[in-house]
């Protein structure tokens, strides 16, 4: 796990608009940067005025998650051939896939399977997990999905503490600097894929929490105003696409869950590029709205997406 020392590390403040790559080519040359140019993550199509949601519902996960993705243009509109593609998923916890503490593994497979096809050069895997890595990785059953496509471009690794890099947040109103996984820096596209469930620290976790598998440092310091630095890390860090795994969501006890009673089956997949539009769908799926949780109603206040779902286009089933 990351110690939170960053005197070693470079510090890089992000302005501009250039790609993951650009950025880690440009910015480690240097102790301390400004590159002028972009923010982290730009996909490649422009996003629509009015957000929109894809979502899917049945029993065969690996066909609603295609659906879902599909609905938005298909996994090409993210991944065009050559791209390095980060798919991060939830891998904290020792947990089977019945109890919904991780994203469930047909899930993470159909989205590398998809990177793939749209001729991703590497498809990477991880999470900085809560539990050991060993254990979660194997329990999830994330990492036999991974490496069961039997396909030297998809891999899943253990974090590696000295990749964590210290980077400015500019946009930042509590948290204005935090170490970042290279990996996910570097990367030319990056598809956040939570699970749906229960917090105790911020009601529900969605999108926007899974961020919190790719920072380093001293996650306790984190808990502190986490609704606030939650937004904070959402100025920095834009995932190219967000699906939400709500096949089955843990409706108390989490996030670590381990009760099967606290469990509902949906059967729900939903994606979508606004990841308020995205959590306040999710936040549906528990009875909730976007409102109701602090983090996503601070970034809809800083103006990170769509909080109010009328105005939202969402389509499927």
């Amino acid at each position: 796990m990351g110690t939170g020392n960053t005197k070693d590390r470079p510090n890089i403040c992000l302005c501009g608009r250039l790609s993951r790559r650009e950025f880690i080519t440009g910015g480690l040359a240097l102790s301390t940067a400004t590159l002028a140019g972009g923010l982290i993550a730009l996909p490649r199509q422009a996003r629509a005025a009015v957000p929109f949601l894809s979502t899917a519902t049945g029993t065969n996960y690996t066909n609603i998650v295609i659906d879902a993705v599909d609905g938005l243009g298909g996994m090409k509109t993210f991944v065009t051939p050559g791209d390095v593609v980060v798919v991060k998923p939830n891998i904290g916890w020792d947990s089977t896939p019945e109890l919904a503490g991780n994203t469930h593994p047909d899930v993470v497979r159909t989205l590398v399977e998809l990177c793939l096809d749209a001729g991703a050069s590497k498809v990477k895997v991880f999470d900085r997990t809560c539990h050991d890595a060993r254990k979660t990785y194997e329990s999830s059953g994330i990492q036999a999905a991974v490496e069961g496509l039997g396909d030297s471009r998809a891999s899943i690794d253990y974090i590696d503490d000295r990749k964590f890099i210290n980077v400015s947040i500019p946009r930042g109103k509590v948290l204005t600097e935090w170490e970042f996984y290279r990996d996910v820096l570097e990367a030319d596209r990056l598809i956040n894929v939570p699970v749906a469930k229960n917090h105790g620290s911020t009601t529900l976790t969605l999108s926007m929490k899974n961020l919190m598998g790719i920072i380093g440092g001293n996650r306790g310091q984190i808990h502190w105003s986490i609704d606030q630095k939650l937004a904070d890390i959402s100025t920095l860090i834009k995932p190219d696409l967000n699906v939400l795994d709500a096949t089955r969501v843990m409706l108390k006890g989490g996030p670590s869950g381990g009760n099967i009673n606290n469990v509902s089956v949906k059967n729900h997949v939903v994606a979508g590029t606004d990841p308020v539009a995205v959590d306040s769908y999710g936040a549906t799926l528990s009875g909730m709205n976007g409102a109701d949780i602090g983090h996503i109603r601070i970034a809809s206040e800083m103006g990170l997406g769509e909080i109010d779902l009328s105005k939202v286009t969402i389509r499927g089933t």
